[in-house]
């Protein structure tokens, strides 16, 4: 027979299996359990070795490329050439390698920024120890704000209310017991335990330690992140992609060079060092550099918007997301009750402010009324303070909830009416109490009211109702007639079909000196004064982020642990996209063929357990989306590592969620979210614009080569010359265009299509516009030049009209729809101090005697120059022309595969 769970057993019992007594463990039991069983933490990714962090860096088919490069440089002995190459590899390398590591660090700070420490009864006195130093058998002593430190079996139960949100993903406090359960219970059932990472709401409680570390339930879920797989991102994907057609380009070009040369009659050496400049010419030797800073830059940009990235290439993933998946309890909601009606009098008072905010007002048809005239609401919120054990810490305009979350509401609704807590509670001293349990479904209080006594209220409407006599109707109590209570039920009813939480507040009074309160002494003899309705409202900077999302083509969904009813209700406050509601029960009964069908048509998805989370994020990414998940509990962590890319919270995410996230919000605020997706998005175009200006000018320059042997029978630029272009000038001005600012118009087109990547057809055709220029031009110039000054002179001239194409190629690289006078000729800075670095360096290297000898250059005349900027400058001019005339000519496939165009081009 199976050994029964914690649960099915008495607290003896548990008691004698632990080996433990209700005075505790002594202190040198605890130090040998703490060497049997370890510290209590959940364990961590084990920290990547700097090397092999270091190493990361260079895994991408480009890299590849570039160390084939510089080896068969060595070979050739070619020694400068090869050691640029490794400089360039290595900057990239150092870069990554650094950002990675403040990531790394910057974790480990969020998790050091407060050490919990937990009360336990050791050798019959209380004390405290750090979470990590509690072991299996110790007697946890636990009160209102507590943390749970690890798993245990409760022994004694004093109105406890324990939130396991960020386990169960239900934000309505539990109510325990200590009671043996039978038969097998779900987590959310277990109401005589208590587990790691929930919070004491109410009430206090000791308990013994069963679980600890990696054996407790949250341990447990840390356990399963292990085995989910993660992907490529569509990044790494593109930059895969383009390494490979790359090769192609670069085995097909030479292909080409051997065969024209030997047409042409050249030597095999002039024909092998053609190649070569070939090979170097196509490889955009600076774009591992280009992009790891791009993204460099991206991510301390997100650092500044308080969105930590633990992946360097995690800010572009969210970039391309087309579903968000969002979790609702402290993600879209702000995990704080709030009364948002009242109803006395026969009347609905609707009462303003977000939280724990008290500053709000009263409503009642749209017209502000003031409650202190209002005896009924005032009456109301007196009740709902005194029959209450929260308490409310309050500056001016917020305060801070120790105790239950509904209670805590009452508290904030009555201090914005102007009813201070410690105020009230002295004028009405408190004598005794009924505490609140789930099969009485009410709490009640007694007070001293001079010379009498007043009883106060609160529960289920259901049975605060079958408890009245009387209700109260314009300041004075009258019999409660069945017309009565229909329309208290029927405003119940209402606020309830509105997601919130519905309690009902009644008194009674006693003319005796009674001391001690009883059943007997309100049942039947209650007089009702109205509802509150409450509810955990979402955030405002959610509502706009979900806003925004749809303006950008997104779609957000709720996935919940909640009810159905209060996560549909939600929904419709935060205006997510129409769609079905469904909960986690009809989810598990279909396969994952007929989720797949169905889940593009659902917004929002209720009493969602974890492993169900997981099931809808992979339907997702089965029809080919990219899934963004957020959220803060232990059971988003699964999704969050499973989606492609997982945003945890800060302040209230748990270890768990951090550890298996891409990406953490320090400050907990979604908006960030969507800051991360324009941020995203921007680096994606500038990669886009990057790439085009290094493949447009390499590109230029294979083709230079092929039209120089094909029709004049010898190179217009030699491999040297090639390499300063694309390692200096080319790096140096590349660099700058991937600091571009952003345009502004980023979440107002749609979201790329998955299959679409870095490179698009429009975005090939506008390379190969360019690159055929390119190369005309050099040979044009090269050719003139070459009959009127000499080879030597001519390879300089077509040197630097190369140069200067690329000067002015990267100003019209910015957008491939707006002008620079569009955008703002200044407004990349970065671009003109590298335009001033850039011109300083091609001075020097055909100025300079040293350079000249390394690069095959001469001095060039005024008309030299004037002539190599001819091409460049036609260029400029032909490209802005086309931007003010059709600014979409190259737009083909742009966010769609280009033989499915489902989007509409969004307009200039």
């Amino acid at each position: 027979m199976a050994e029964k769970q914690w649960y099915n057993i008495s607290p003896n019992d548990a008691l004698k299996r632990l080996g433990s007594s209700g005075s505790g463990l002594s202190s040198s039991e605890a130090k040998s359990r703490l060497q049997e069983h370890g510290p209590n933490e959940l364990e961590r990714k084990k920290k990547t070795p700097a090397i092999l962090m270091l190493l990361r860096q260079f895994r991408s088919p480009l890299v590849y490329i570039l160390l084939a490069a510089a080896i068969v440089e060595f070979a050739l002995g070619r020694y400068l050439d090869a050691s640029v190459i490794m400089a360039v590899l290595l900057f990239m390398a150092t870069i990554g390698f650094i950002q990675e590591g403040r990531a790394e660090r910057a974790m480990e700070a969020l998790r050091e920024m407060a050490a919990p420490k937990a009360k336990v009864r050791r050798d019959n006195k209380v004390q405290d120890v750090e979470f990590r130093e509690v072991v299996p058998g110790d007697i946890l002593i636990l009160e209102a704000g507590d943390k749970g430190p690890a798993d245990a079996r409760l022994i004694e139960v004093a109105n406890l209310k324990v939130n396991e949100a960020s386990l169960t993903g239900e934000s309505i406090a539990v109510d325990k017991h200590t009671s043996a359960l039978s038969g097998k219970a779900g987590l959310a059932d277990r109401k005589n335990m208590a587990y790691m990472g929930t919070i004491i709401n109410s009430g206090r409680a000791s308990a013994v330690v069963t679980a600890t570390g990696m054996s407790t339930e949250m341990g447990r879920i840390a356990t399963a992140l292990q085995e989910v797989e993660q992907e490529q991102t569509p990044l790494q994907k593109s930059i895969g992609t383009l390494g490979r057609y790359i090769i192609y380009v670069v085995l097909g070009a030479c292909a080409v060079l051997v065969v024209v040369g030997i047409w042409q009659g050249m030597d095999w050496m002039e024909i092998f060092l053609v190649a070569v400049a070939a090979a170097v010419a196509a490889i955009p030797e600076g774009l591992p550099a280009v992009v790891t800073v791009v993204l460099a830059a991206g991510m301390r940009y997100m650092a500044s918007r308080n969105g930590l990235i633990r992946r360097l290439v995690a800010v572009e993933t969210l970039g391309s997301a087309t579903v968000i998946c969002s979790d609702k309890t402290g993600t879209l909601t702000i995990n704080e009750m709030t009364v948002r009606n009242l109803y006395v009098d026969g009347n609905r008072v609707e009462v303003t402010g977000e939280g724990y905010e008290v500053e709000g007002e009263f409503r009642r048809d749209d017209k502000t009324i003031d409650p202190e005239d209002e005896e009924s609401v005032m009456l109301i919120l007196r009740i709902g303070t005194l029959c209450n054990d929260a308490l409310l810490s309050s500056g001016e305009e917020s305060g801070n909830i120790v105790g239950d979350p509904t209670e805590g509401a009452l508290l904030v609704a009555a201090a914005k009416a102007g009813l201070n807590e410690e105020e009230v509670e002295e004028t009405y001293p408190r004598l005794d109490e009924i505490p609140f349990q789930s099969e009485r479904r009410y709490m009640a209080t007694l007070h001293q009211n001079d010379g009498s006594r007043m009883i106060c209220v609160k529960g289920a409407v259901e049975k605060v109702l079958d408890m009245s006599q009387s209700i109260l109707k314009d300041g004075k109590p009258v019999p409660l007639k069945e017309a009565d209570r229909e329309k208290v039920q029927e405003a119940s009813d209402s606020m309830a079909e509105d997601a919130m939480r519905v309690i009902a507040l009644a008194y009674a009074e006693h003319s005796g000196e009674l001391a001690e309160l009883k059943e007997e002494q309100i049942d039947g003899k209650l007089v009702l004064v109205g509802l509150a309705g409450m509810i955990d409202p979402p955030r405002e900077e959610a509502i706009e982020a979900v806003k925004q999302a749809k303006k950008a083509g997104i779609k957000v969904i709720m996935i919940t642990g909640d009810n159905k009813l209060t996560a549909e209700s939600i929904g419709r406050q935060l205006n997510l996209p129409e769609g079905e509601a469904i909960t986690g029960a009809d989810v598990e009964d279909m396969s994952d063929d007929e989720l797949s069908k169905r889940v593009e048509g659902i917004s929002v998805f209720a009493r969602v357990e974890p492993v169900l989370k997981l099931k809808i994020v992979n339907a997702l990414k089965k029809l080919g989306h990219v899934v963004a998940m957020t959220g803060d509990g232990v059971n988003d962590a699964p999704a969050l590592k499973a989606a492609d890319i997982g945003v945890a919270m800060g302040i209230t995410g748990t270890d768990v969620a951090k550890e298996a996230s891409d990406m953490v919000l320090v400050d907990d605020n979604f908006a960030s979210v969507v800051a991360a997706v324009e941020e995203g998005r921007a680096i994606f175009n500038r990669l886009r614009n990057v790439i085009l200006f290094l493949l447009a000018t390499g590109m230029g320059e294979l083709l230079a080569l092929v039209f120089g042997v094909l029709f004049l029978g010898m190179a217009p630029l030699v491999a040297l010359q090639i390499l300063w272009v694309n390692l200096v000038t080319g790096t140096v001005m590349a660099l700058s265009l991937g600091l571009e600012p952003k345009v502004g118009d980023e979440l107002s087109t749609p979201p790329r299509h998955p299959k679409v990547g870095l490179l698009f057809p429009g975005l090939l055709l506008r390379i190969g516009f360019l690159a055929l220029m390119l190369g005309i031009g050099t040979v044009l110039v090269f050719n003139f030049m070459e009959a009127a000054v000499g080879l030597e002179e001519a390879r300089t001239i077509a040197f630097c009209s190369v140069v200067v194409f690329e000067w002015l190629l990267a100003f019209n690289a910015r957008s491939d729809r707006y002008t620079i006078f569009q955008l703002g000729v200044f407004r990349n800075r970065w671009l003109f101090v590298s335009l001033f670095a850039a011109v300083l360096l091609q001075i020097a290297v055909v100025y300079t005697p040293f350079l000249q000898r390394a690069f095959d250059t001469v001095p060039i005349g005024i008309t030299g120059w004037g002539i190599a900027l001819i091409p460049g400058t036609a260029i400029f001019v032909v490209e802005t022309l086309r931007k003010l005339a059709k600014p979409q000519l190259f737009d083909l496939g742009k966010w769609q595969p280009a033989t499915r165009m489902s989007h509409k081009k969004p307009t200039a």
